[in-house]
């Protein structure tokens, strides 16, 4: 299911189309719904997710992610039976970018959720999972392939908020956790410090 990534356009207009981002590879899941009327969709929710945790290269996130993950296969996977869940964009170990729900529309990653005023986060979020384990490192290609991410979405969405899961729902989710290098990330990208959660 992976493949080699192409080089991303260097043109804006042709990176979307009805929500969708035309240098990840599509894999629809059926865990999506409508945005509220006049969402403004300005919040990027960093994640972190491996299936089995720890284990990493498999199909088995995508097929979590449109209702055909094996719950026989691992152990692990009898704690999550029947979930039902989503993002908007996953990277994997090795810069691999798949999209499995237009940005357009609500994708059901981030649960009981409140930050900069307002609840219920996937009413106007974005969720990107990073292949990795929360407090864990992560590769510099999923770093690049984030950072060239977010600068397309600043310039297709209003988007003026970058958190983690962990600082959307606090006690309730650590990811992506110490591991992950926010000021990297945001030396990377041109956006004001005031996007960034106090690190």
């Amino acid at each position: 299911m992976q493949r080699t990534m192409p080089e991303l356009p260097s043109t804006p207009d042709h990176l979307w189309q009805d929500g969708w981002y035309q240098p990840a590879q599509r894999l629809d899941s059926p865990n999506f719904g409508p945005r509220p009327t006049n969402a403004c969709i300005d919040l990027v929710v960093i994640h972190s997710i491996s299936l089995p945790p720890g284990q990493y290269g498999g199909h088995e996130v995508q097929d979590l992610f449109t209702n055909r993950l094996d719950w026989q296969a691992h152990p692990y996977f009898e704690h999550i039976r029947g979930l039902q869940v989503s993002a908007h964009f996953y990277i994997q170990r090795d810069g691999a970018l798949w999209q499995f729900v237009s940005c357009d529309d609500r994708a059901w990653h981030a649960g009981p959720s409140h930050y900069r005023g307002r609840s219920n986060c996937n009413d106007d979020s974005v969720g990107i999972e990073l292949e990795g384990l929360e407090g864990d490192w992560f590769e510099d290609v999923q770093y690049s392939r984030l950072t060239q991410l977010c600068n397309d979405l600043k310039k297709h969405y209003p988007i003026a908020h970058l958190a983690g899961h962990e600082h959307i729902a606090p006690g309730r989710k650590q990811d992506p956790g110490a591991g992950f290098e926010w000021r990297r990330l945001q030396s990377a990208l041109n956006f004001s410090a005031s996007c960034f959660p106090a690190i």
